[in-house]
């Protein structure tokens, strides 16, 4: 499964290039709150590096809370955070949410 992603991230980070970042304010509202549960793996993947972190790291958060624990392990959100960058590289049309799941079902799987 890591060889995947790494062979897709390779891929990507060549084809990568051709796309202008586009800063996550762009989605924010008039009240300027962002939509997470809304927000597509394209604008993640479009977006500039440090707000693809950290948004990534607030839905670590998110899903750490709705799980009462309060233990924020590094390493493993390090790794999470860009196994999530290059699925949704490659999954432009799904929403974050749906491609967060995917990946910790994986990792639940896989351990």
């Amino acid at each position: 499964m890591r060889i995947r992603f790494l062979g897709a991230a390779a891929a990507l980070a060549l084809a990568g290039s051709a796309w202008a970042a586009t800063g996550l304010d762009t989605y924010v509202d008039k009240n300027g709150f962002i939509d997470v549960q809304a927000l597509t793996c394209a604008q993640l993947a479009d977006t500039y590096q440090e707000d693809a972190n950290a948004l990534a790291n607030w839905y670590s958060g998110w899903y750490n809370g709705l799980a009462k624990k309060h233990y924020y392990h590094y390493a493993r959100v390090a790794g999470e955070e860009h196994m999530l960058i290059v699925y949704c590289k490659a999954h432009r049309d799904e929403k974050i949410i749906h491609a967060l799941d995917k990946i910790f079902k994986e990792e639940r799987e896989g351990r």
